[in-house]
């Protein structure tokens, strides 16, 4: 009987891979990590054969670990950062570098060469951009392909497709160059709720009449719980499965994560009333708050809202910060006392947060005040050029010193995180309930002050691989295991432990909420003299 589940996450460095039983537990789990380059400042490029060859390595050990045979694995599912990865007429790679090397064919999500690209699509005012929150970041794919088409002209003559990397890896794993409704929806500003999806005059505005056909893109796209085929013959052979495997669409990483954590609250086909007051949070490199409702709430700087682009009849968006766990790697790593940002020497840095706080009633460093928006500001201000800052600083150069800009950059990332959803509450969300997935699980400060910055309460599912779980849920689906994205939601979520905001800290973290507002409007006072 086929009922394992295989999901495949491609995140910023590695390639991972967990084998599932239909209850949701997961067996085994395999990482391998994948190359980026850096030939310029703001650009960063992956090799799209190398992730498929870390995908497949990455299945195969999981596989071997579990020890579920190929035969009764019934349905993949790939997920993905939203990384553009382009390939020729005859479905080789193709070079989207400076360097002209055909192997370094992807554009990674957070490579910010298209800024300029992105300033000018978003101020066409295009009623598109009401699903995307009246703007474009740079991380979407129609900037990116509007540098493309300018800079690589060559490349682009070449073209013969452009895909989201999660469609890619279908394509690769089943031959078929159908694209998820997830992927598009969410990132190439596909209106999966209006006929036809594409807005012609849209792509004319951007200069790209001819990406449908260069893109092989389709008019019409496949929804998660859907299958795209079986697996070919060949990548059946290269992953260790069979043929016999039904392949799910594929699926933006931060999204799966949002439904592998809030899957158990979705209350059944019509959708149930805790999943309206339930938020996701994803922490990784990036944070990604993401939500699902019933109606469509657009505002400005949210990424959305995307019809259908997880769960059927429901809305999904999505704010974030560009820099969360790059931003305390990059902290430890600058600072005199730090080094390479290891997970080890973060937990010293932790550990020792822990003893300066017991010996102190208040904050450790009730000077420093900081803005964490290094790489840009994604909500709620959707302001790509929005830089970081630091008030406060003296000449310490001490590991204790360290400590406590270690501490406030993780108060500041909690804060941004508020700021996230005071905006959304403006929309008409409310939430009650943050449910936190991605590494910084494994960090009990952030933990801590997600729950005590927000008010809201914490729930950190017991399946710490979220996003390996949601995009499990979904080749549930698509192979026949459960019924519908709601029965998998709930028949495969493990529960989880909740944490509750201190109350008495309130008025502590409301002060510093009220600096950081400050600070945001002094960043822009100094911005404006430019123009003086």
């Amino acid at each position: 009987m086929r009922d394992y589940l295989v999901a495949v996450d491609i995140g910023t460095g590695s390639a991972r891979a967990g084998v599932f039983d239909r209850g949701g537990r997961l067996l085994a789990k395999a990482k391998h990590p994948i190359a980026m380059f850096r030939p310029k400042e703001n650009h960063a490029e992956h090799d799209s054969e190398n992730i498929w060859a870390a995908t497949c390595r990455c299945v195969k050990d999981a596989m071997a670990e579990a020890g579920v045979p190929a035969s009764q694995v019934a349905a993949i599912g790939f997920d993905a950062t939203c990384s553009l990865v382009a390939r020729d007429r005859e479905g080789r790679p193709l070079t989207v570098s400076t360097t002209g090397k055909d192997n370094q064919d992807t554009i990674v999500w957070l490579d910010h060469r298209a800024i300029g690209e992105a300033d000018r699509l978003s101020a066409t005012g295009h009623r598109v951009l009401q699903f995307s929150g009246g703007s474009l970041s740079p991380e979407m794919e129609m900037p990116k392909l509007m540098w493309l088409k300018t800079h690589l002209p060559q490349s682009w003559a070449r073209a013969g497709y452009f895909f989201d990397l999660a469609d890619f890896l279908t394509w690769k794993a089943t031959g078929s160059a159908a694209r998820s409704r997830c992927t598009l929806t969410a990132k190439w500003n596909y209106l999966a709720h209006e006929t036809p999806g594409w807005s012609a005059d849209y792509l004319a505005l951007a200069g790209l009449e001819d990406l449908l056909e260069k893109g092989d893109l389709p008019e019409e796209t496949v929804g998660s719980g859907a299958s795209i085929g079986t697996l070919s013959a060949q990548a059946a052979e290269q992953l260790g499965l069979d043929t016999g495997a039904q392949v799910a669409p594929g699926m933006i990483d931060a999204y799966a994560g949002a439904f592998g954590v809030l899957g158990g609250v979705s209350g059944g086909a019509s959708g149930g009333e805790k999943l309206e007051t339930s938020v996701a949070l994803i922490g990784g490199t990036s944070s990604c708050i993401v939500a699902f409702t019933r109606d469509a709430k657009p505002g400005r700087s949210l990424w959305g809202p995307y019809y259908e682009a997880v769960l059927p009849g429901h809305w999904l968006v999505e704010g974030g910060q560009s820099a969360a766990g790059a931003l305390l790697d990059h902290i430890v790593q600058m600072h005199a006392s730090g080094g390479e940002p290891t997970g080890e020497l973060h937990g010293r840095i932790i550990a020792r947060i822990g003893e300066l706080r017991a010996g102190t009633e208040g904050d450790i460093a009730p000077d420093l005040h900081i803005l964490p928006d290094f790489h840009g500001n994604r909500s709620p201000l959707a302001d790509p050029h929005a830089t970081g800052v630091i008030s406060g600083l003296t000449l310490d150069t001490s590991f204790d010193g360290l400590c406590r800009l270690y501490w406030r950059t993780c108060v500041s990332i909690a804060l941004g995180i508020r700021h996230i959803l005071d905006a959304l509450s403006g929309y008409g969300y409310r939430f009650e309930t943050l449910h936190v997935t991605g590494g910084h699980v494994n960090n009990p400060l952030l933990i801590e002050l997600y729950a005590d910055v927000t008010g809201c309460r914490v729930v950190i599912p017991e399946t710490r691989d979220a996003v390996l779980l949601g995009t499990a849920m979904a080749a549930a689906v698509a192979g026949g295991v459960h019924g519908s994205l709601f029965v998998a939601g709930q028949a495969m979520d493990g529960g989880g432990t909740e944490r509750l905001p201190d109350a008495a800290r309130a008025g502590q973290y409301g002060r510093d909420y009220r600096r950081f507002l400050a600070m945001v409007r002094h960043r822009e006072e100094l911005r404006g003299m430019d123009h003086e």
